[in-house]
């Protein structure tokens, strides 16, 4: 008995789609919206940008064994990599807050602010990489790299929860004169942002911060008996009367969003604010180009 052995088109085909199912829904869904982005001036093509030697740093965990500087590196015990201007200038630090208050939305039809966050995140990414850039998380779990394996390491990083209701900043490890993106709904404890971008703007290092919220944040539209509920359950208030919560919390909203303004005037950062409800993809065309404008 013989057979027939499949088409190369066919057999090519299947591999296309073994390979496209096992895409983290969230990259494939990054891709699309940064496809509707048009890319501009980026990155290297910026005025002012050379090959001059900039600093020595020391080497990061996933760094390159061909980008250590022996000669530095021999004179201690640890290891250093010789950076450029442009290096610098096109190295980006990104924080995704992950935590449980991103894990909300007021109706069925809305994503949630953790989805929205992430998918920006990532989108801004890939038009980051494919301009040539580097990009990363804060902190030492995932430094800045070029190329679209490390699009798929942020999709899997970016994919993890946080246990808590309000996850601090990460800002550990980040490269001096880079830039930065913080993606949050910015509701938490205000100390551990004003520590990670302080810490961020004396190593000369600028970016974007993006609050992200829900409608319903904004309007309140809360009336008569209530539980107000975080959404790990760590957090709980119950009233009668919810209406009569509305103006004072408005209040405190105001007086946040008017922190976060002060904070980002301080520190050289730019402030944007994006709805669920709203088009991603004029966020992310915001978010992009605020990114080209934040260098120091």
């Amino acid at each position: 008995m013989t057979t027939t052995a499949p088409s190369n088109a066919t057999d090519l085909r299947h591999r296309a789609e073994v390979e496209a199912d096992s895409l983290p829904p969230l990259l494939v869904q990054a891709e699309q919206l940064a496809g509707s982005v048009l890319l501009g001036e980026h990155g290297r093509r910026r005025a002012g940008m050379g090959d001059d030697f900039w600093q020595y740093r020391p080497a990061q965990p996933g760094d390159s064994r061909r980008l250590v500087d022996h000669r530095r590196s021999a004179r201690g015990d640890q290891q250093f990599i010789r950076e450029r201007e442009w290096q610098i200038a096109q190295t980006v630090h990104i924080w995704v807050d992950q935590g449980g208050s991103m894990r909300f939305a007021s109706n069925p039809n809305l994503p949630q602010k953790i989805d929205r966050a992430r998918k920006l995140a990532l989108a801004a990414s890939i038009l980051m990489v494919r301009a040539g850039e580097r990009v990363g998380l804060t902190g030492t779990t995932l430094p800045p790299r070029s190329g679209n394996m490390q699009i798929l390491r942020l999709a899997e990083a970016l994919s993890h929860d946080d246990s808590t209701d309000y996850a601090p900043p990460e800002h550990h490890a980040m490269i001096p004169h880079a830039r930065g993106l913080f993606i949050s709904d910015f509701l938490g404890p205000f100390d551990e942002l004003q520590l990670a971008l302080t810490k961020a703007a004396d190593r000369g290092l600028r970016g974007v911060l993006l609050q992200i919220l829900d409608p319903s944040e904004e309007q309140f539209p809360f009336t008569g008996r209530t539980v107000f509920e975080s959404v790990t359950g760590q957090l709980r208030h119950e009233t009668l009367k919810a209406s009569a919560l509305r103006d004072r919390y408005l209040e405190r909203l105001a007086e946040r969003r008017d922190a976060l303004d002060q904070l980002c005037r301080a520190t050289g950062w730019r402030m944007g604010l994006h709805h669920t409800g709203d088009s991603a993809q004029t966020a992310l065309l915001w978010l992009y180009h605020a990114l080209e404008n934040s260098t120091s």
